[in-house]
């Protein structure tokens, strides 16, 4: 939305006389526009960084004596986080132009929200100044696409085209950002008190933890593995403290939470303590659970009623099983169809900016089958 001062005849003539000696900086840039539809090419093309257009903007205006201000703010009705790009002129005159960068929820990513302003920046600026810092994307065949790495054998199909649900992965971010994620990452480590809680804040990082430099990658990996070790530990020392732990280990028969029908004919172990990797527990059902997720609304569009959804990556696959019912959420019948087409459903849930498994979590506590068992 554009806005000015009451007269603007001064900064016009001036702005003129700056419009004159600007000229559009180097494209040194290039961009990729992945097509969402398998038989369809991406687009490329180039552009030039923020640093680059600030540079010529700021040295051409200075001499007319204009100014460049841009400000953020996040409104209160909407939460969503604006950008305003003003041209101040000597003589008090201004113009300006105000640009929505993203929703509000994106502070919990800073990462992501920096991204965002950086090209709402860039857009804002070079538009207000009229030069142009992008190709023009309806004549993309005049574009020479960059050379591409071609992907490895075992990501590719058996004629060479990727495979469905190859996950893109975010790029790295810089040295500076890196550290910064990678602190926050390791306080949150810090604070995830039990096993279960470590592995629901592991799969819900993991992509974030994927855009760190490797060294701060390597760092974040190290403190989990320890934070594990630190949460088994109890258990261990609970077990050695015991009384059974002086008597020389006695062989018994393989059980599966207690039930030794499931021990193969004959087959015998040491008792040792329970620190070493457990057999898969059964995986829960609940038709009351799956009838109480579907009244609730759809967790992207909130319209009711909703399919109970299984998230995949819950749990390990398994042949002709699913992930117990404890690990659905309510999704309306077309974004479902629309998450089952997509093909990775890790994918779909980072475009829709929604961590599923809290929410499950959440929905199980509250389930209504906890009070029948009362």
């Amino acid at each position: 939305m554009h806005q000015s001062s009451e007269r603007i005849g001064t900064i016009a003539a001036a702005l003129a006389r700056a419009q004159a000696q600007l000229t559009n900086p180097e494209k040194s840039l290039t961009a990729v526009i992945q097509s969402p539809f398998p038989r369809e090419s991406d687009r490329m093309f180039r552009y030039a960084s923020l640093a680059s257009g600030l540079d010529i903007v700021r040295k051409t205006l200075s001499q007319q004596e204009i100014a460049t201000i841009q400000t953020t703010r996040i409104e209160a009705d909407t939460g969503q986080i604006r950008l305003t790009t003003m041209l101040a002129h000597s003589s008090g005159e201004w113009i300006s132009s105000d640009w929505p960068v993203c929703a509000g929820k994106e502070t919990d990513a800073p990462h992501r929200m920096g991204a965002a302003l950086t090209y709402a920046r860039r857009y804002a600026l070079f538009t207000l100044v009229g030069i142009a810092g992008e190709d023009d994307l309806d004549a993309p065949d005049l574009v020479a696409p960059a050379p591409t790495a071609p992907l490895p054998q075992d990501a590719q199909g058996p004629k060479g085209k990727p495979t469905k649900g190859v996950l893109n992965r975010a790029p790295a971010l810089d040295s500076h950002q890196s550290a910064e994620v990678r602190e926050r990452l390791l306080i949150e480590l810090h604070n995830q008190a039990q096993s279960e809680d470590l592995l629901t804040w592991a799969k819900i990082n993991l992509p974030i933890k994927n855009t760190l430099q490797t060294a701060d990658a390597a760092a974040v990996e190290a403190a989990y593995q320890s934070r594990l070790e630190e949460a088994a530990a109890p258990e261990a020392s609970a077990d050695q403290d015991s009384p059974a732990a002086d008597q020389p280990p006695t062989l018994q028969p393989i059980t599966r939470n207690g039930v030794g029908s499931e021990v193969a004919e004959g087959e015998v172990r040491p008792s040792l303590p329970a620190l070493a990797f457990p057999k898969e527990p059964p995986r829960k059902r609940s038709k009351a659970h799956l009838m109480f997720v579907r009244e609730q609304p759809c967790l992207v569009c909130k319209q009711s009623p909703s399919d109970p959804h299984h998230l995949k990556f819950a749990q390990p696959k398994a042949l002709g099983r699913k992930v117990g019912d404890e690990f659905t959420v309510p999704l309306c019948r077309s974004h479902h169809r629309e998450l089952h087409r997509h093909g990775s459903e890790k994918t779909w849930w980072l475009n829709a900016q929604i961590s599923p498994l809290p929410i499950a979590k959440r929905l199980w506590e509250r389930s209504p089958i906890h009070k029948a068992l009362e």
